[in-house]
This record gives C-alpha cells, sequence and structure tokens, in this order.
C-alpha cells in the first residue's frame, strides 16, 4: 500500500505497548475543517488491511462530510484488535492521547467495535472525542439518525423511480439488521413497506421479529439477492456489491447504510447498465455524522434531524446529475462533494485583515 500516492493528508500510527494498542489515524482531508470519523477496532488480518481500510474510509468521510454540508474534513482510524477480548479502559485512553497530540486536526467518534461508552473513556485523554453517551452531554447512539438519513435517501430513490416518495407497498431487502438496519426496518415497516431480512446473528433477526412481528427473514445473503424485493438495502459491512450480487440483483434500487458498499469503482456503471439505481452509500449513511458534529454545539435530537431530513434532497440533485451528464449517481456525488471541497475551501486560505 502506498500511503504516500493516496492523497491523504496526513497518515498516523500509534502504538502503546504496554495496554497492546496498535492504531492507524488517517487524515484524508482538512480542506473544509477539522477530520471527523469513527474509530474502528477489528482484528485485522495484517496491519497492510487495517491501513487499507483506513485510507479508504478516511476519504469515503470527505465526501460524506461535504456533501452533508458540514464544515468538517475527513479521516478515520482502526484499532486492531478484537474488541471482545482486547478493549480495555488502559487502551482506549492510550488511544486517547494519540488523538489529542493531533490538536483537533482529527475528531472521532464510534464505529464498528466502539460504542459511546468506549467514546467517554477515550474522552477522559482528548477533548476531541464525540458521539459520547447522553448521560456526558452527548448525543448518544448515532445509528439512530443514519437509519433515518438512509430512508430518507430511499424515498428520495422511490421519487426518482416511481414518481412517489413513498416504499408503500414495495418489498426491500435489508442485508444486516443491527443497530442501522433494525432502525432502517422500523422506518420502512411504518411507511407501509414489506420488509424482508437476513443477518450472521440469529438473535439480531429475533429482536427485530419481537418488534415487528410482520418482518420475514432468510438464511442469508445469498438467499435475500434472489429473493423478489424493489429495493435491496446492505447494511452490514462493506463490499456488498460485488460481480456475482450485481448480476441477480432482482429489484430497481439499491440504498443502504453499510460504508464501502461498492466491492470496486465499476460496480457502480455495472448496476446503472442493468437499469438500478444505486444511492451512494456516502450520501445516504450520513445522518449519523450530522448527529455526532450536532453534539459538538450542544446536542439538540430535533435539530440534527432536521439537517438529516436534508438528505432527501441532496439525494436528489445526485440523482438529476448522473442523469444529466449521463453517469452513476456515485460519480455524479463525487463531483458534488468535489465542487464543495474546492468551492468553500478555498475560502480558508483568504486572510481577512485584523
Amino acid at each position: 500500500m502506498d500511503v504516500l500516492a493516496s492523497g491523504h493528508e496526513q497518515v498516523v500510527f500509534c502504538s502503546d505497548a504496554e495496554s497492546g494498542l496498535r492504531a492507524i489515524i488517517a487524515i484524508h482531508s482538512t480542506a473544509l475543517g477539522p477530520a471527523l470519523g469513527g474509530t474502528r477496532f477489528y482484528p485485522y488480518a495484517s496491519e497492510d488491511a487495517a491501513v487499507a481500510d483506513a485510507l479508504r474510509l478516511s476519504r469515503a468521510m470527505s465526501y460524506k462530510n461535504s456533501l452533508a454540508g458540514l464544515d468538517l474534513g475527513g479521516g478515520k482510524a482502526v484499532i486492531i484488535g478484537d474488541p471482545r477480548t482486547d478493549k480495555t479502559e488502559a487502551l482506549l485512553r492510550a488511544y486517547g492521547r494519540f488523538v489529542e497530540s493531533l490538536g483537533g486536526r482529527y475528531l472521532t467518534a464510534c464505529d464498528v467495535g466502539t460504542y459511546n461508552a468506549d467514546l467517554d473513556v477515550v474522552a477522559r485523554e482528548t477533548r476531541y472525542a464525540h458521539g459520547r453517551s447522553e448521560a456526558y452531554g452527548g448525543c448518544g447512539d448515532s445509528s439512530v439518525l443514519t437509519a433515518y438519513g438512509v430512508f430518507q435517501g430511499m424515498r428520495s430513490a422511490a421519487q426518482h423511480c416511481w414518481g412517489s416518495p413513498s416504499l408503500a407497498g414495495r418489498t426491500v431487502a435489508i442485508a444486516g439488521v443491527g443497530k442501522v438496519g433494525s432502525w432502517l426496518a422500523g422506518h420502512l415497516v411504518e411507511d407501509g413497506a414489506d420488509v424482508v431480512v437476513t443477518d450472521v446473528d440469529p438473535a439480531a433477526v429475533e429482536r427485530l421479529q419481537t418488534r415487528h412481528p410482520q418482518v420475514r427473514a432468510v438464511a442469508d445473503s445469498a438467499a435475500l439477492v434472489r429473493t423478489p424485493h424493489d429495493v435491496y438495502a446492505p447494511c452490514a459491512l462493506g463490499g456488498a456489491l460485488d460481480e456475482e450480487t450485481v448480476a441477480v440483483l432482482p429489484g430497481r434500487i439499491v440504498c443502504g447504510g453499510a460504508n464501502n458498499q461498492l466491492a470496486s469503482p465499476e460496480m457502480a456503471e455495472r448496476l446503472r447498465g442493468r437499469g438500478i439505481l444505486y444511492a451512494p452509500d456516502f450520501l445516504v449513511n450520513a445522518g449519523g455524522v450530522i448527529q455526532v458534529e450536532d453534539e459538538r454545539h450542544g446536542f439538540s435530537f430535533a435539530r440534527a434531524q432536521a439537517k438529516a431530513s436534508g438528505i432527501f434532497d441532496v439525494t436528489s440533485r445526485v440523482f438529476e446529475l448522473a442523469d444529466a451528464e449521463a453517469v452513476s449517481p456515485a460519480v455524479a456525488a463525487d463531483r458534488l462533494a468535489e465542487q464543495r471541497m474546492r468551492d468553500v475551501g478555498r475560502l480558508a486560505t483568504i486572510r481577512l485583515p485584523r
């Protein structure tokens, strides 16, 4: 992995032998402001794999924060290890000291393997930990507005495909019903959609069906993508949209909460070629980062939800640009994000007289 050729501003390797901390903090861009992105705690097979994930995820955060209209750049951190066995107070506090050493260039929050309570511990060592628990004045579980934003993006896609921003009477297939997927399922049931799901954790499916008995379940993702549906919603880990999956999807729309859904950039064009409308993941799942960012101003759920509602309009703009320029929505979303980074980011270089 050629880090210097990746276009990132800064990549920091963090090591603390006593606590066992091994982490990478990747700052992709600070053109719009401090780089905000979560901390992923995951048992990577190698350091190279961890670096690759940090670089990929941090770049996506730059684009996500730009499209969300936030004055924030993009960053991401990964901690190498199994959060079930390796996560300790000492390790989290050591990590917090590394975040603090960056002086606010990187703002951290929750991601896969980290939770509000973990950020409360990290915050004991740094001023730059967000997504904290409500008991400490934080925004709490950011999956709530992540799912809400995905739902708004899905409504926009429905409007674009079928002329109505409703999923009533449509079948939505959700792959992964953890926090985001389960909240999304609730929105869809309330909207009148038929929902079919799968998850590697049977207990997650059981919890969802306890709340919403009308939700159907299938054995695995392979069965799900072949189940007749109108909308496919990947809400687990990345890479779900590979050649095999894209080739058999029966629906008209792909819109889900997972990050890095495209196994390769070419998959966006494959979806377009099959007449499937793809709502870019880093656009529609921005509700969580909007929720976390609002914490910096004294958290108001109503205010954050109002901002997340804007995902509907931005998604519509992306689809319109994609049609006008005959490109995939993924390319159109990149162009809109890059334009804002150029237009607004340049203002940081303007020095006013004092």
